[in-house]
Parts: structure tokens; C-alpha cells; sequence
């Protein structure tokens, strides 16, 4: 791929992390204080270009005594082609291990001969495993896991548990004692110490933490229901051996500080030590959601403005379906003595991708497409006419098929024509698709090579849209008969399904309830004078009850139906609203954050678009060098005639928090060429609609022949725009309660005409100026807003497509959007 190290991490920008596994890894890695997000050895590793880059990948679905999983092969599937397309590994050089293949004694020859005995010193090692985690009993310590003392010395109990990773072949049938055949923590630790290169990363999307069930809501969790076994197979325990032999050492030493300068790499993991990991299932493939949001924000590789700030991308991606409950982490041996700033990239649009071609068929007619680099909440309904622009750069060294002897032998022809070719597609199942090639000649068929990288250029999106509602599995028979009734007159519901078995929006089940009954004279304090409960309500994918939607004891199940549809219809518009998030793709040149300026002042979050045909200044805000020694020197260079500086939290990379009480603001910046539109609605934490109102003023009205209270919310070429624009504005207070907020911010080339008159119809805050307030029929404003995208984008695609864009935008049941012509920037933060 030719990349040095510098040039990588500029077009990176991702920052996922992991870890925080058991303290036997802590004490074999070193000090338990590094368990911080030190993303610069993982992109270092990645961005080696001198040496040998190899891969073993393990994937499970398939377990002969268990439940199976959906998304562990998936996951396999996702990373084989991120290695292959964005880093430039050699297929031959990444080795899988899928369901049956994947044996514990397979899966640690496997590791020993491909990568131990191959890798040398700077070369690039990748593992990767999904599937079942577990824990196993151990007899008494050989070594002291948990500090430096002996055990008599330290108290601890004869008996302990350590992780392992589940292989196909866990359980052995013995007499007697249960006996694990896992791969233990303990031996993946000293599989990494055997080999010669720290240029290595592990990836773990599994968990640990006991669990009843698999199913939890409408996911699936990978943590072995199974009880822990009472010991590890003695095979295992033999291989340990031979590792130590091998490896020239003793348990004993491992444990002494001088045995740590050996380093085994980082460790990207799935969640914390006691948190489920969790895989969904989309429209025609499942997929652990840690391993879908860490390649597809690798296959975007673009700028971000700080590791942390990616961080908490990735990690709102997983909170939006599970909540805090799943917070991937990272643990690395080196300490960090400083914050990692943001890289950003040379102006070069090229950078970054959607997808890849796999397959040229119909003699360069047509092809397929693997399309991971999209969200998967929006691949789920990407529709049939959508077009992607083949990238001008070359297909990238070391591609998996004839491409690749075309490219040694000098035959590898660049795209140089005034437009690159665009595909049209016909067809999608899960995530590939088919496309054809729409061409000015035939000269641009013979352009199409496996491995040529595809960005987004039309998004198509279906009019038609509802919510699927799953129904718990606590439901009674006549319930779910009941519920499914009453849902079908519901008009933002589509579809109605059984938990656990098909794709869905949201859940619909029981909530327990507390009611305290009159207290009893004769009971005593700390006697319960209470009775349990249940009423109905709507949970999220992870059976987190969605605040405001619980019904009192009693209620009937169509009842409770009829209550919920003013929130379902709310919830149908932030599902439309997610559908347009754009940040990796689009070419408007916006860039937004939201500050904290009371009580203290803090830039919270930044995005930006990516792919700009524009470039941002210079420096934008974060841009300004760290003091040595740490992140009180770090500052955001903002308009200092509109702000003070403000101080960026030094954060551990998680969603960002924001107090009850603190004054927010939002900074926006239009470096393109044109003026920009934009309207910002989400919901706050109690799953209410809000939005943006630009109220005129008194003096404006007057001016006016309709004196519309409204207007349209602009940002004029190369203008940085603060919101509210007047100190003196007191409703951008964040408020109760607690939980998880998320707003989006649709920008476009056009006017919202429609999605102002949608405003107009609601009851709106009083005053004048900027305003954020409740949003009562959040479902119109949200289609008018698509509307108004579809029509911007039909001008648009007159001008940026080879494809006649009647043939698209006619099409009465769908929206068709062009890059060129919106951007949706996502802000998702914890407030507490």
C-alpha cells in the first residue's frame, strides 16, 4: 500500500477501542494504569508497509451444543476484505477459520504455524476472533495473577477463574468433572509473546460475563450461556507448556516487571470485563456490532479531529442499539504521555471508499460490489437505482485475483477520464450488490478491475417506511394475537415479528412495575409493603425500556397500542433521519461542533464531512499543539470574536457527557462554495422530538408580505455560524433526565421550503431568534426534510450524474439523494 506512518494516520481518523478482558491480562501485559486509548501503535501496526502483513481470522456460528450465533463468519468476511482492499495484505497471507475448521487445536496450530513461525521483526500479525467467550475454573495458581505476592501471601482462594475464547469443540465429555477444551486467555497471551514482531493486533468481539440466555431483546450476545467448567482440558494445559518451553521462560517470570519488554501488540475487544458483547442482524446478514462499526469506519478512512472524538463515534453507533451496557475498550502495554491530536488529510477526495468491486461479469458490463464501508443501519435499505463513482486512485497493491498480475506486469490502467465511470444499482442482498456500468464509451468497461474501490454518489431510499416491532418472547399467546392486531392499524408500524427471529426497529413487551400498597401498622420497617406490576411499553433491540412509553397495571394490549402511537411515530422519524447520515460520503464542505460554555468550556464533539471537494483552513478548531506532559495545554482555536477559548476534555474516547443544567452551543462552518441550508432535529434523552427554530424578528416580519414567523436557516461560503447567535438566548440549557441524546444535522444546497411549512403547522417555542424546542409532528417535518433532500439533489444530479436523472429521482415510491447535495452529521452524547 506504500503508506509511512504519518501519511496513515492522517487518513485513518478511526479510534475503537477494547479491552479491559481480566486482570490476568493486565498483569501479563504490564501496569493496569495503560488501560487507555493509545490508537497510535494500532495504526502503526496497520500502516507498515516494509515488512510481511499476516492474518488469522476465527469466526463461529455453529456450535454442535449451543446456541448458534448469526454474525461470527460475517465478521470474518468483514475484516478479510478491509485487509485485503484498504490495507493491501495478500489473500494468501490471511488464513480462516469458519464453524467446524475451527477446532482449539486447529485454531492454535493455525496461529503457531502461520503467523509465529512466518512473522518477523516489523512484519504486520492481525487476530481475530468472534465467537462464544467463556470463563474456566483453575486450580490453585502457579503464579499470582493480580499483583506481585504469592498466594498464601495475598489470601486469595485456592480456586480461580480465568477467560477463554469458545472453540467449536469446548466441551469434552468426561466422567465426572465438566472439562473445558478452551482456548484460554492465558495461552492467547503467550501465542502473542511468541512472536517476533509488537506490530500486532488482536480483536476480540466476544464476552465473558454469565449469562441465562443468548437472546437478550432482539440480539444475541456472545457470552456462553454454559456455567463455567470445573478445568481446562490437560491438552490445553500441555500446549501452555510446550509455549513456556518455547518461549524460553516460567510462569514465575512472566510475572516479574523485566519479562514485560517483550510487547504482544494491542488488544481491541468488544466491551468491558463484565459487558455483553452483542451481534444484530440487518436485512440479509448478522454482524457483531464492534466488528461492523471498527471496519466500516476503517473503510472511511478520513481525517477525524481526534482519536477520542472517533472513539466516541464508533461507540455511538453501539449505544444507539444497546446503550452504555457495551463499551469497547483498549489496553497496550506503553504508557501514553500525551493526547493523540487530530491528523488531517491532503485535499484529495479519493481517500477513503464505500465499497469494493469483487466480481467483473458480462465482459466489464457489469459487477458486484461488497458495500461495508456503509452504515449498516442504512445499507439495511439501500434500494435498487442507487449509483456509486468508481475512484480514480488505482486499485491497491497485493488485490486477490488476475488484477493483481495485471498490475505487476505494468498493465494496470489508471482512470483518467473528465468523470469516472458510475454503477448503477440493480440488485442488493445483504451486503453485495449488483451494479451495471453507466458509460459515455466503451473505452470506461474496459476500466472495471476487481479491487477498484467505490464511493457513494446517489443514496436510494424508499418513501414507503415503517417500523418492524418485534414482540417479547414474556408475551402471552393471546397478547401477541392481540398486539398484532393493533399494530396493523397503526400506519408508522410496517411490520410485526417474533423477537429473535427476523430484523426489527424496536420491541414491544412487558415493563415491570412497582406499586406501593397502604402501609400496615403492625409491619415493621424494612418489611415490603409494596406488589409487582406489569404494564406495557417499547424496549430498544437490547431490552432497554424506552422512557415515557410504560402503561399503567391493567391497561389492554390495544390500548397500550393506541397510547404508543404518537411516540411510534416520533421513533419512525429518527429511523428516517438515520437514514441519511452521510458523513463519510458526502461532498458538502460542513464542519460542526457542539461546545459547553457554562459551567465550564468545553468542546464536546466535532464532525465533518469527508470527502469535500473543498478543504477546511489550516487549523480549525483543536488544532493548537499540547503542552509536554499532558492535555491542559490543548485548546480549540474558535472565532475569537464570537467565543473564548475552550479547553478539550481529555476523555477516554467514550460518548461524550454532558451535564443537566450546563449551556450548550453548536459551531458551524460552511467551507464550500456555495451557501449551505440547515435544520437541526433529534431527540433528547426521554425520546422526544425537538428541533432548531429560526424564528424572525419583530423588524424582520415587517419587511415581509406573509411575515412568516419562520425562516430558513442558512450559512453563507466560507462563514462560521454559532448558535444561538445571541448571549442572551436561555433555552439551550441541556435538560433531564438522564440518558442518551441524539441530533442530526441536515444540511443542504436548496432551501427546506417544505420542511419549513412542516414547522410552521406545529406549535413552536415564543419568542424570536434561535430556538430549541419540543417538536409535535416530527414524522411531516422529517418526510418534508426528505422531500426537500430529493428535490435539492434531482437539480444537483442534472449536473454531477452521467445517468439521466429522470430515470432516478422520478420514481414516485422513493427518494433519490446525491452526495453533492446534502450532508447529515450525527451527534450522539450521554446526558447525566
Amino acid at each position: 500500500m506504500g503508506l509511512d506512518r504519518r501519511t496513515f494516520l492522517q487518513r485513518a481518523g478511526l479510534a475503537l477501542a477494547s479491552l479491559g478482558i481480566s486482570e490476568a491480562v493486565l498483569s501479563l501485559l504490564g501496569d493496569k494504569s495503560l488501560a487507555v486509548p493509545l490508537f497510535d501503535r494500532y495504526f502503526q501496526a496497520l500502516a507498515q508497509s516494509g515488512g510481511r502483513k499476516l492474518a488469522l481470522l476465527v469466526g463461529i456460528n455453529q456450535y454442535p451444543r449451543g446456541t448458534a450465533l448469526g454474525g461470527c463468519v460475517t465478521d470474518v468476511e468483514l475484516q478479510r476484505e478491509l485487509l485485503i482492499h484498504r490495507f493491501g495484505f495478500n489473500a494468501s497471507d490471511i488464513l480462516t477459520l469458519t464453524d467446524s475448521q475451527a477446532t482449539r487445536e486447529n485454531i492454535e496450530t493455525a496461529f503457531i504455524e502461520h503467523l509465529t513461525e512466518q512473522a518477523k521483526a516489523g512484519d504486520v500479525v492481525v487476530f481475530h476472533f468472534s465467537g462464544y467467550g467463556s470463563r474456566v475454573k483453575m486450580a490453585s495458581p502457579r503464579y499470582e495473577v493480580r499483583g506481585e505476592r504469592q498466594e498464601e501471601e495475598s489470601g486469595l482462594p485456592v480456586a480461580y477463574e480465568v477467560n477463554s475464547l469458545v472453540p467449536v469443540d469446548s466441551l469434552l465429555a468426561t466422567k465426572g468433572v465438566p472439562t473445558a477444551n478452551d482456548l484460554l486467555e492465558e495461552t492467547l497471551i503467550l501465542l502473542l509473546r511468541s512472536l517476533a514482531t509488537d506490530h500486532v493486533t488482536t480483536v476480540l468481539d466476544t464476552s465473558h460475563n454469565e449469562t441465562e440466555s443468548v437472546l437478550q431483546g432482539n440480539l444475541r450476545v456472545r457470552s456462553c450461556p454454559n456455567p463455567p467448567a470445573d478445568s481446562p482440558s490437560p491438552a490445553e494445559l500441555a500446549f501452555q507448556e510446550q509455549l513456556l518451553s518455547r518461549l524460553n521462560t516460567s510462569w514465575e517470570q512472566l510475572k516479574k516487571p523485566k519479562s514485560q519488554n517483550q510487547q504482544p501488540g494491542i488488544v481491541l475487544a468488544a466491551a468491558g470485563p463484565s459487558q455483553p458483547a452483542a451481534e444484530a442482524q440487518w436485512n440479509g446478514f448478522s454482524a457483531g456490532l464492534f466488528t461492523y462499526a471498527l471496519t466500516q469506519y476503517l473503510w472511511q478512512a478520513a481525517p477525524a479531529t481526534t482519536v477520542q472524538i472517533s472513539l466516541s463515534r464508533a461507540a455511538g453507533m453501539v449505544n444507539q442499539l444497546v446503550g452504555k451496557e457495551q463499551q469497547p475498550q483498549l489496553i497496550t502495554q506503553e504508557r501514553i504521555h500525551q493526547p493523540l491530536l487530530a491528523y488531517y488529510l491532503p485535499p484529495d477526495p479519493s481517500i477513503g471508499a464505500d465499497g469494493v468491486v469483487t466480481v467483473v461479469e458480462e465482459s466489464g458490463r457489469s459487477v458486484q460490489l461488497w458495500l461495508a464501508g456503509l452504515p449498516a443501519t442504512v445499507l439495511e435499505y439501500y434500494g435498487a437505482n442507487s449509483l456509486f463513482t468508481l475512484s480514480r486512485q488505482n486499485a491497491i497493491a497485493s488485490l486477490p485475483s488476475e488484477a493483481e498480475d495485471n498490475k505487476e506486469q505494468g498493465n494496470f490502467t489508471p482512470l483518467t477520464s473528465a468523470k469516472p465511470p458510475q454503477l448503477l444499482v440493480r440488485s442488493k442482498e445483504g451486503l453485495t450488490a449488483r451494479a451495471r456500468i453507466i458509460s459515455h464509451s466503451i473505452a470506461d468497461n474496459s476500466q472495471l478491475q476487481v479491487g477498484q474501490l467505490v464511493q457513494e454518489a446517489v443514496r436510494v431510499l424508499p418513501r414507503n417506511l415503517g417500523l418492524t416491532i418485534a414482540l417479547d418472547a414474556s408475551l402471552e399467546r393471546i397478547e401477541r394475537v392481540d398486539a398484532t392486531s393493533a399494530f396493523a392499524n397503526v400506519p408508522s408500524v410496517s411490520s410485526v415479528v417474533v423477537v429473535g427471529e427476523q430484523p426489527a426497529d424496536y420491541l414491544f413487551g412487558k415493563v415491570s412495575l412497582t406499586q406501593v400498597t397502604d402501609s400496615d401498622p403492625t409491619q415493621t420497617d424494612g418489611d415490603d409493603s409494596s406488589i409487582r406490576a406489569e404494564g406495557y411499553g417499547l424496549f430498544s433491540l437490547a431490552h432497554n425500556p424506552i422512557q415515557n412509553t410504560t402503561g399503567e397495571a391493567g391497561e389492554a394490549v390495544k390500548s397500550a397500542v393506541n397510547r404508543l402511537i404518537p411516540k411510534l411515530k416520533t421513533l419512525l422519524a429518527a429511523k428516517l433521519l438515520r437514514l441519511t447520515a452521510n458523513e463519510g460520503s458526502s461532498r458538502l464542505g460542513i464542519r460542526a461542533s457542539i461546545e459547553m460554555i457554562a459551567p465550564e468550556q468545553v468542546v464536546v464533539m466535532q464532525q465533518q464531512t469527508l470527502r469535500a471537494v473543498s478543504s477546511p483552513k489550516q487549523c480549525p478548531p483543536l488544532c493548537d499543539s499540547p503542552k509536554a506532559g499532558g492535555g491542559k495545554g490543548l485548546r480549540a482555536l474558535v472565532d475569537k470574536k464570537t467565543a473564548p477559548d475552550l479547553a478539550t476534555p481529555w476523555a477516554e474516547g467514550s460518548v461524550p457527557t454532558l451535564p443537566i443544567g450546563s449551556r450548550i452551543q453548536y459551531r458551524l462552518e460552511n467551507y464550500s462554495e456555495y451557501p449551505v441550508y440547515f435544520m437541526l432535529i433529534g431527540l433528547d434523552t426521554s425520546s422526544s422530538a425537538i428541533a432548531l427554530y429560526k424564528i424572525q424578528s419583530f423588524q424582520e416580519a415587517q419587511f415581509s408580505e406573509n411575515k412568516p414567523p419562520l425562516k430558513n436557516a442558512v450559512i453563507a461560503p466560507g462563514e462560521t455560524l454559532v448558535l444561538p447567535q445571541s448571549s442572551a438566548d436561555t433555552d439551550w440549557v441541556v435538560p433531564g433526565p438522564a440518558g442518551l441524546a441524539e441530533i442530526q444535522l441536515i444540511c443542504s444546497r436548496a432551501p427546506f421550503t417544505k420542511a419549513v411549512v412542516a414547522l410552521e403547522a406545529a406549535k413552536r417555542p415564543k419568542g424570536e431568534g434561535d430556538r430549541i424546542g419540543d417538536l409535535y409532528n416530527p414524522l411531516e417535518v422529517v418526510q418534508a426534510v426528505l422531500q426537500d433532500l430529493h428535490k435539492a439533489s434531482a437539480m444537483q444530479m442534472a449536473t454531477t450524474s452521467s445517468y439521466a436523472p429522470d430515470s432516478i429521482s422520478s420514481v414516485s415510491d422513493t427518494y433519490a439523494l446525491d452526495v453533492n447535495a446534502w450532508a447529515t452529521l450525527s451527534f450522539i452524547y450521554q446526558v447525566a
